[in-house]
């Protein structure tokens, strides 16, 4: 009887792919990507079991007929059990997970069935298959478990032991997902005599990319003398050249804002993955606003024309508008497309939320670059903004990455949070190497003291005086940490000039404000911003003049960083001229992270008194001050929430994916809004839903509370899609989405604006 992996419709069965020929191939692949965490070995073995239920003829039959039901993975799983209870659990959870995902162990409280119940059941009809298997493929035992691995399972704690099997687990998983999909692929090219679109991308070396990086850098950006900015950043450049010669490890990157650390960190990051034979570079950004602008930086860097057929720098994120790309250039979108399923690019460009996430995921589609992240160059941008409560498990994949899978990690900040290991804190980091060996130094540099800072927080400031006072500057910009503070300010300004951004407007509408007001401010017009906390960070703006609510330390100089951004004011006047007023709100911040931060804030002027590192008094370009404040922060929050990291100690793969969400839900919900392409997008998706058409909905979308999502919702406003997404109907007015301030709670509606905070 000849077995088969995949059929063809319509075709002989001469030209389906034989099963065995599958397994090999597979295996191969497999060996190969597994390599890198040096278990060739293990990954060839999933690749060779990974499919032989398919041996079993029901699932022939299934070929021929799809109305057959004949799951196939875990006669693979309970096969590697049957070698080893405990070392083949690896190869069980792997394989019986490669279509449907990771399981729990044990715990049944997830929508799959535990991996115990899996191998139990499947082990009664293992005999079933033996009978049709090439015993080249059936008798092959275990391999050793790799040297390192081994070392790690004797010398570390048994919690830490678990967390070690765990990520391994993952990273074997992630090789043969990855192995599987690709050499599938491939046989349905063929099948269509054409090549895999994974076999049509090329890339350039890491050697070439540093290289023309180095003659951009030193061309077009390299030029001390003419500002103190620019001498501050050459100093920082010729700090990560001469670091990059290290080893492995951790490294922290403390610039001030406005630095030069995206190029600078890339420097560093190429030249030192060059030095250690690493493999790529990932960047991972915590904010969609300024994630594509850090791409088409690296982009210009190392010569690529846009739409060129041909791109060494893969963006990963949500707030890609792929519809558009593809419009633009289908071959160039469909390519990047399938490169970011599995990040065989040199230089990645991705979110907080996608890096981590992933990690965390029991899901094959997020997993399937996860080995792709061993014997890498990662930099942590704004590190600072991880999310308190799933510090503790995050710190440990860190940790998991550098010490077994080859990675460095390059801490990027202008805030260093407090993350390295110290007597109240033995969870943290060790040894981490300083880029800039003497960060106060540069801090305290005319070039980075370009604010002079105003504190206003003896009493809340009322809005109509803040108004007043922007209205007498040509340029500025207020910042504040409610969206309806941000539209309740702005109207009390002048239209003239006035400008408003919050996540009230889409991520389309937000992109093309913020190119408006860059273009305003260049162009020296009236322009008056008012924003929420989401400018603050990486946009590249630059004010004479920024107000800000009080808020955490971070998120202070952080916006400090878009007032005088280049340092010229600076120069003309011979002292810090930028103007940073920091005023008290008559509003509290949401509950939670932003609300602790404002406390963690005042409790340092508390300490001003008797806490050594503040003689003087709060500074906020100051890192020891910066360190001081995340030690103070950590102590308000609950590192592990969730508890994942208990999860991880009992091997539960589905729940530790359900508990590791970097963006708490907290009730809110997507709303598609008809701005420009909104309600065409929406049209599409109710035509055809699909994973391109909802895809495309992504930068029309707005969160809102529930409240106001099931009252528009149950008005008729909005039809529910996915029980999550509210795609407007006709009577979803335009007015209701205004140009200049986004989604607008409807005045004769029983509902409070207070359901559209953020």
């Amino acid at each position: 009887m000849a077995f088969f992996a995949h059929s063809l419709p319509n075709r002989p069965e001469t030209e389906w792919e034989p099963l065995e020929v599958h397994l090999r191939n597979v295996a191969v692949l497999a060996q190969e990507f597994a390599n890198r965490c040096s278990a060739g070995e293990w990954g060839w073995l999933a690749g060779l079991w990974h499919d032989i239920g398919k041996y079993q003829p029901e699932f022939q039959a299934r070929l021929r007929d799809k109305r057959i039901h004949a799951p196939h993975a875990g006669f693979g799983a309970a096969l590697a059990n049957e070698r080893h209870p405990r070392l083949g659990q690896i190869l069980a959870f792997v394989i019986a997970g490669h279509h449907a995902g990771l399981t729990n162990r044990e715990n049944s409280e997830c929508a799959h069935l535990p991996l115990k119940t899996v191998v139990e059941n499947y082990s009664s009809v293992l005999r079933k298959i033996e009978p049709y298997v090439d015993r080249s493929i059936y008798d092959v035992p275990l391999p050793p478990v790799p040297t390192w691995l081994q070392n790690a399972l004797k010398e570390y704690s048994s919690a830490e032991r678990m967390e070690c099997w765990a990520f391994f687990t993952r990273m074997l998983f992630s090789a043969l997902v990855d192995a599987d999909r690709i050499e599938t692929a491939r046989f349905y090219a063929a099948a269509t005599k054409s090549q895999a679109v994974f076999d049509r991308i090329q890339y350039d070396s890491i050697v070439q990319l540093r290289d023309r990086l180095d003659t951009y850098i030193d061309r077009t950006k390299v030029n001390p003398d003419s500002t103190p900015v620019n001498r501050l950043r050459k100093e920082v450049l010729d700090a990560c050249r001469e670091a990059a010669v290290s080893g492995p490890g951790f490294f922290s990157l403390t610039v001030p804002t406005g630095g030069g650390k995206t190029l600078s960190g890339m420097s560093f990051a190429l030249r030192h993955a060059v030095r250690n034979k690493l493999e790529r570079v990932i960047v991972v950004i915590p904010f969609t606003s300024i994630i594509t602008q850090n791409a088409h930086c690296y982009q210009d860097a190392f010569g690529e024309l846009a739409f060129s057929g041909k791109s060494n720098v893969l963006e990963h994120h949500s707030a890609i508008d792929q519809q558009k790309r593809a419009e633009e250039h289908s071959e160039q979108e469909l390519l990047r497309q399938t490169a970011a399923e599995n990040w065989d690019a040199p230089v990645v460009v991705t979110t907080t939320v996608q890096f981590f996430e992933s990690q965390f995921s029991n899901h094959p589609s997020r997993c399937r670059k996860l080995h792709r992240i061993a014997r890498s160059v990662i930099i942590l941008d704004e590190v600072q903004t991880l999310p308190p409560r799933l510090l503790l498990p995050i710190l440990h994949a860190l940790k998991q990455l550098v010490r077994h899978y080859g990675c460095s990690i390059v801490l990027s900040t202008a805030t260093p949070p407090a993350l390295e290991a110290r007597s109240s804190f033995a969870v943290g980091l060790k040894n981490v190497t300083p880029i800039i060996k003497d960060a106060g130094k540069l801090f305290s540099s005319p070039a980075a003291r370009r604010v002079a800072v105003e504190w206003r927080i003896e009493r809340p400031t009322p809005y109509e005086d803040i108004a007043a006072e922007m209205a007498t500057h040509q340029q500025a910009l207020t910042i504040v940490h409610l969206r309806k503070d941000a539209r309740q300010l702005c109207e009390l300004l002048q239209p003239e000039g006035r400008f408003h951004l919050s996540a009230l407007m889409c991520p389309a509408h937000r992109i093309e404000r913020i190119a408006a007001v860059d273009n305003q401010l260049k162009a020296r017009h009236v322009c008056r911003l008012v924003s929420t906390q989401l400018i603050e960070a990486g946009v590249d703006v630059d004010f004479p003049v920024v107000y800000r609510a009080l808020a955490g330390l971070d998120s202070l100089a952080q916006s400090a960083g878009r007032c005088d951004r280049e340092g010229l004011r600076t120069l003309r006047a011979g002292k810090p001229a930028g103007r940073f007023i920091i005023f008290r709100a008559i509003t509290q911040p949401p509950p939670g992270t932003l609300r602790k931060g404002v406390e963690t804030t005042q409790k340092l002027f508390e300490l001003q008194s008797s806490e050594p590192r503040l003689v003087g008094g709060l500074d906020l370009l100051n890192p020891d001050h910066a360190l001081l404040y995340f030690e103070q922060f950590y102590e308000l929050n609950h590192l592990d929430q969730n508890q994942v990291l208990r999860e991880i100690g009992e091997l539960n793969f589905a729940t530790i994916s359900e508990k590791f969400q970097m963006i708490a839900d907290n009730g809110m919900r997507s709303i598609v809004v008809p701005w420009k392409e909104g309600r065409e997008r929406a049209a599409r998706y109710q035509a055809e839903p699909s994973l391109q058409t909802v895809r495309a909905l992504q930068p029309y979308l707005v969160q809102v509370n529930k409240m106001y999502f099931d009252n528009i919702a149950g008005r008729g406003m909005i039809e529910v899609a996915d029980n999550s997404i509210g795609l407007p109907t006709p009577l979803f007015s335009s007015d209701w989405y205004s140009d200049e301030f986004g989604l607008q709670p409807d005045p004769q509606a029983d509902i409070s604006p207070d359901a559209l905070i953020l």
